[in-house]
């Protein structure tokens, strides 16, 4: 059985979560902790909370014993964009773009 957490609008690019994401595929959820909690990047916190949402969603929701879980998918991608502009000279501005991300995380008990 299946079991998806999803956090929106994370305010990290999406280009900087993927590498850890792709670590974590396939782990068990135990390991995948342990990865994102001694971590020093920002998109392992946000990946842990992901992670342990999913767990709870497991428990609560599924009726699934949380310790036999294993990450099927973990995947970082596009959301909006924060538009904003920067003055420059001569009465002129450059646009800046702050990246956010959606984060989806999805368990599976292997069955």
């Amino acid at each position: 059985m299946e079991v998806t957490a999803i956090t929106r609008n994370v305010r990290l690019s999406a280009q900087k979560g993927r590498p850890l994401s792709r670590k974590v595929q396939g782990m068990t959820v135990s390991e995948a902790l342990k990865v994102t909690q001694f971590s020093p990047r920002k998109a392992a916190a946000v990946l842990g909370q992901t992670i342990q949402s999913a767990m709870a969603n497991a428990k609560n929701n599924a009726n699934l014993d949380v310790d036999g879980l294993r990450i099927q998918l973990a995947v970082f991608d596009e959301g909006p964009r924060l538009r904003r502009f920067w003055p420059r000279a001569r009465g002129s501005a450059s646009p800046i773009a702050r990246r956010l991300c959606h984060v989806k995380v999805v368990l599976t008990d292997g069955r």
